[in-house]
C-alpha cells in the first residue's frame, strides 16, 4: 500500500442524479428524488478515489461502514458534488468524512470506511462466504 495522503486531503467526486438514482423498490417508485442509498453509493465512491491511488497491483480495498444524514433531496438533473475528506488513517484503514451540495445547500453528511487487504486475503473472505 502507497503512503500518499494524510489526514485532511480532500477529493471531490460529481455525480448527475439520474432515474436510477431514484428510490424505487419492488412496490414501485416511492418519490423521485436522489435515493439515500445511491447516495450512500455515491459517498463509499468518493472515500474509494483515495483507495484508487493507495494501491498496490495484488490489493484491493473494501469497505468497512457507511454513515449517511440524509438532510435534503436531490431532484433528477442536479449535479452533486461529494467532498471527501480523509479522518482516519491507521495502517491499512482509512475513514472519511463527506459532504454532498447542490450547489451551496447540503443534501448529506456522514462518514465512509475502507481497508485495503492483499487480494489473496479477499479470495479467501469471498471462498468463506460461500
Amino acid at each position: 500500500m502507497k503512503d500518499i495522503y494524510k489526514i485532511g486531503d480532500k477529493k471531490v467526486y460529481r455525480h448527475t442524479v439520474d432515474e436510477t438514482d431514484v428510490a424505487e423498490f419492488e412496490s414501485g417508485m416511492v418519490h423521485p428524488f436522489y435515493a439515500t442509498f445511491a447516495l450512500g453509493r455515491d459517498a463509499e465512491w468518493s472515500g474509494r478515489l483515495f483507495v484508487l491511488d493507495l494501491l498496490e497491483e495484488d490489493e484491493e480495498g473494501i469497505g468497512t461502514f457507511l454513515n449517511v444524514k440524509h438532510v435534503s433531496p436531490a431532484l433528477v438533473g442536479q449535479s452533486v458534488e461529494f467532498v471527501a475528506t480523509i479522518i482516519e488513517k491507521n495502517g491499512a484503514k482509512m475513514a472519511c468524512s463527506f459532504e454532498a451540495k447542490v450547489g451551496e445547500r447540503l443534501i448529506a453528511t456522514g462518514s465512509t470506511g475502507q481497508m485495503i487487504l492483499k487480494k489473496s486475503q479477499v479470495a479467501k473472505i469471498e471462498e468463506k462466504a460461500k
